[in-house]
């Protein structure tokens, strides 16, 4: 027995599955959700999206944090039911990387996590050509948050399920 089938409650049969899309600003996570969400027919949910819809800053933490509230909610419901889950909150620490992931095995899911590590100046380059942010993000800011973000490293991906095979071809998608 893994430690992943230690984590999954004994008789869980059809399972869902949680993709968690880590990164920093600007990586291409969005990019990468709408991908995995077409590949693996799945539900795509970032808060940014739905900041806006509500003509909510995206700076606004608190409000953030409740809009996560509500979407991991969601998420877990689905999970339930056997359906796929990508969330693209870019889970800065292995701490709510691991809270997502035990509370996910709970429900019977399977968990991937895919890290998108893009080097700086790319951020940058990508940040200042969408300016979605108001105020808008400085480059120091890309250097501070580099430093804050703790990127998974072997022995946390080891903590994982492999990809399955995508349902949908990339052509299909």
């Amino acid at each position: 027995m893994t430690t992943n089938d230690a984590e999954r409650p004994p008789g869980a049969s059809s399972r869902g599955q949680l993709f968690i899309i880590c990164g920093l600003p600007g990586s291409g996570k969005t990019t990468k959700a709408k991908e995995v969400a077409g590949r693996w027919r799945g539900l795509r949910l970032g808060p940014d999206e739905w900041l806006k819809a509500l003509g909510v800053g995206l700076w606004d933490a608190a409000m953030r944090e409740r809009v996560e509230a509500l979407q991991w909610s969601v998420a877990k419901e689905l999970l339930l039911l056997g359906n796929t889950v990508i969330v693209e909150w870019g889970t800065w620490g292995r701490s709510e990387r691991d809270s997502l992931r035990l509370q996910a095995r709970e429900l019977g899911a399977a968990v991937h996590l895919l890290y998108l590590d893009v080097p700086d100046e790319e951020l940058w380059r990508r940040i200042s050509e969408r300016a979605l942010e108001d105020p808008p993000i400085q480059r120091s800011d890309v250097e501070e948050w580099r430093g804050d973000f703790e990127a998974p490293d072997e022995q946390e991906f080891g903590l994982y399920d492999a990809l399955p095979p995508s349902p949908v071809t990339p052509a299909q998608a």
